[in-house]
């Protein structure tokens, strides 16, 4: 039988510590999050330059703790450095040094692989890259043809090690960052990446821990994936099909998943509803009319997502409503880094 999450859970409550006074945004550490170095600041770029995000060494910094990489420099190929390029077959690219044509692919990736054998005991919660770099670019980066004709379709040598040794770790690059829905998504999904790994690492996994961990997540979840919502908990009501450890890889796998999907201003103007109904009656006609008034104004763009979710915030705590006290749709992440200003 599905398990009916419209409820509060009766099962056993995470002792986790909370963070930043909220039982919402429950992580026991700072998530642990590689970066490419030079967005730190420091000077470790083929022209022995840097490329510092403020965002990231002014903003979130105070909230993670940094795992920093330069894979060119620790390779050994020095600073300054002749600049790189990919090369040949975008499946399969060559690091070829753009003047002399130097090949340093199989130094580059032998580093690779012994750094994923070194950060996997650094437990990494995520990993932001440089962009457009040939060894640390994600997405469209440069892979040049035999007749020096470039085409944007590659991904970096290193940053592809790291995304085929951890496929669940939440990946982005700095400059993807700069739009405000991927930059909020990215950052919820690092917290929750955490969260679910110190769910698993503190206690002994059971079907109650993990239908507690899923009901206090699901507006979250649903802001993003209703179909996964709906498999994860297809998922959870059969857990006595698993054994814990295969359950938790299947729940966790499934889980980060979802949190790729995109969440949408009418998908939280859903949840916001939902949330709303569950002390609708307990407002005056007037308090009434004023929430959906900015739900309404947030679904129409002229309010950021904020303005609802701190009417929300508001009413939560004034009327004691501990089911969506422990929601972490409300507080998935340190409410200074102001996310939800610019969504």
């Amino acid at each position: 039988m599905p398990i009916n999450t419209d409820a509060p859970s009766t099962t056993e409550k995470s002792n986790l510590s909370p963070r930043q006074g909220s039982p919402n945004t429950i992580v026991d550490t700072q998530p642990r999050v590689g970066i490419s170095q030079c967005l730190l600041g420091d000077e470790v770029r083929f022209d022995g330059g840097h490329k510092r995000d403020v965002f990231l060494t002014d903003v979130l910094a105070p909230f993670v703790e940094w795992v920093p990489v330069c894979p060119e420099v620790e390779a050994g190929l020095g600073t300054p450095r002749e600049a790189m390029h990919l090369a040949g077959d975008s499946d399969a690219p060559r690091l070829l040094t753009i003047r002399s044509k130097v090949d340093h692919t199989d130094t580059l990736q032998a580093f690779s692989q012994r750094r994923v054998k070194e950060l996997r005991e650094c437990d990494l919660d995520g990993y932001i890259f440089k962009k457009n770099s040939p060894s640390c670019g994600v997405h469209r980066v440069k892979v040049y043809t035999e007749k020096g004709h470039p085409g944007r379709q590659g991904t970096g040598i290193f940053s592809a090690a790291i995304q085929e040794a951890f496929p669940l770790l939440p990946v982005e690059e700095e400059g993807r960052l700069n739009d405000a829905p991927i930059r909020e998504n990215f950052i919820v999904r690092i917290f929750c990446y955490r969260r679910w790994k110190t769910q698993v690492q503190q206690h002994r996994i059971t079907r109650g821990i993990i239908v507690d961990f899923h009901t206090r997540h699901k507006y979250l979840l649903l802001t993003h994936s209703r179909s996964h919502y709906h498999d994860l908990g297809q998922l959870v009501a059969k857990a006595g099909d698993y054994t814990p450890s295969d359950l938790a890889t299947r729940y966790g796998s499934l889980f980060m998943d979802a949190l790729k999907t995109k969440a949408t201003v009418r998908k939280h103007v859903n949840v916001l509803q939902h949330l709303a109904g569950h002390f609708s009656k307990q407002l005056s006609t007037i308090e009434r009319a004023e929430l959906q008034e900015t739900i309404q104004d947030y679904h129409q763009y002229f309010t950021p997502l904020a303005v609802p979710l701190t009417l929300i915030k508001h009413y939560v705590r004034i009327l004691a409503v501990p089911y969506l006290m422990d929601q972490v749709y409300l507080n998935p992440h340190p409410k200074e880094l102001m996310l939800r200003n610019h969504v």
